[in-house]
């Protein structure tokens, strides 16, 4: 405003027509800035085996994006934009694709999606770059907890070690377990639950840990990791991995025809769980943050509205797929632009301040949100938000 105020003393004497000008053309300007756009960024599977998950988190990202922006946008009228990149499930083209978003699309903050190791790896990347990041899915816990100091990176999802509370817990009381048989894959997400369930098994005396059998993204047979659990006398299967080698898992244990228990973290709603497993997917109880079945709060309702209206595709609960990836990063894009609103500015430092500090109260599809994020924690939902689920045919309903 300083500089068109200068420019309009140096211009006095001059002919009115000037002057008329002048000031059009410094209103144009000043307008077309206020309009400029907010890009957010989303770095996630939309290709491959997981690409649900991605489907997912973009609706729910894109349903917030459309209230918001029908709402006038943030910071007097600058509407939010979502520019996406496709990391396929793969940690380098994840960074790299990170990278194109900060250096190149200078995005106010990036959204990630269902891999860990994807997570991990872009970490780094935007605490070096002062670049707000929000994870809506990745569970693993040093995503949030990686030490650094200021940390920009931020979740409304579930975290490996309460999920791994909750998994044995769930086994023991829903059925009866004593010796829990832990199935991970063989990568950093695999390893941080490896660590939070046997912590958990410490802290909880009505369950141990029988084994535990690693296994690779592309292993088909499961039957010698599940017969080895099978001698060691385990009596639940604790499963954490995505679709595609759950699937693998859940067919080798029909083949042997074990009827064990499975109890699993939420990958194996991030893809066609229930097409590739076959009739034992729904045999698979699973955590989840939100479900569109039963008696839906306001919110709920609203959202299950715009998404029949916004995906022609969806007429109930039943049709939408990955429903987490959708509720997490609706709740999470609506808490980001508070932030920016309240910081008065997309500048890294200022959001991430006032993330840390929401003076507003936000009544989300999750939950209800007061002070979701402080210094100290960046994880916006525990253990009391999580809620167990099972296929039915294609739908994922409640078990609890």
């Amino acid at each position: 405003m300083w500089k068109r105020c200068s420019m309009l003393r140096d211009l006095r004497g001059a002919p009115l027509w000037i002057l008329a000008t002048a000031v059009l053309l410094s209103l144009a300007a000043a307008t077309a800035f206020a309009a400029d756009p907010v890009k957010i960024g989303h770095v996630a599977a939309l290709s491959g085996a997981s690409a649900q998950s991605g489907e997912a988190i973009t609706r729910g990202l894109a349903l917030a994006i459309d209230e918001i922006n029908d709402k006038g946008g943030v910071l007097g009228g600058r509407k939010l934009e979502l520019i996406q990149r496709d990391d396929e499930s793969n940690p380098p083209k994840g960074l790299i694709a990170a990278r194109e978003l900060i250096f190149q699309e200078k995005v106010a903050a990036i959204f990630g999606g269902i891999d860990t190791p994807v997570s991990l790896a872009i970490v780094p990347l935007v605490n070096k770059e002062k670049t707000l990041f929000m994870g809506v899915w990745a569970a693993g816990t040093g995503i949030t907890r990686n030490g650094a100091n200021p940390n920009y990176v931020f979740r409304v999802s579930a975290v490996d070690d309460d999920v791994d509370i909750k998994l044995l817990k769930y086994a023991n009381e829903k059925f009866k377990a004593k010796k829990a048989g832990l199935m991970l894959i063989n990568n950093p997400w695999g390893q941080s639950n490896e660590k939070g369930l046997i912590a958990a098994a410490k802290d909880n005396s009505a369950i141990a840990i029988a084994g535990v059998s690693k296994f690779e993204n592309n292993d088909v047979d499961m039957v010698p990791h599940l017969t080895r659990l099978k001698e060691a006398g385990a009596d639940a299967i604790i499963l954490v991995v995505n679709a595609p080698p759950g699937a693998q898992m859940m067919k080798s244990r029909e083949r042997m025809g074990w009827t064990v228990p499975v109890v699993s973290h939420w990958g194996i709603s991030g893809g066609r769980f229930p097409e590739l497993a076959g009739p034992t997917a729904g045999d698979a109880h699973f955590v989840q943050t939100y479900s569109f079945f039963g008696k839906l709060s306001p919110a709920g309702e609203r959202v299950l509205a715009a998404l029949k209206k916004k995906y022609p595709q969806i007429k109930g609960p039943e049709d939408i797929f990955s429903p987490v990836g959708t509720a997490n990063a609706y709740d999470a894009m609506h808490l980001l632009a508070m932030a920016i609103e309240q910081a008065g500015s997309t500048d890294a430092n200022a959001v991430r301040s006032a993330l840390e500090n929401l003076k507003a109260t936000y009544q989300g599809l999750i939950k209800t949100y007061n002070l979701p994020f402080t210094p100290e924690n960046h994880d916006a939902l525990g253990p009391n938000d999580y809620i167990m689920v099972r296929y039915e045919g294609d739908k994922v309903v409640p078990v609890e």
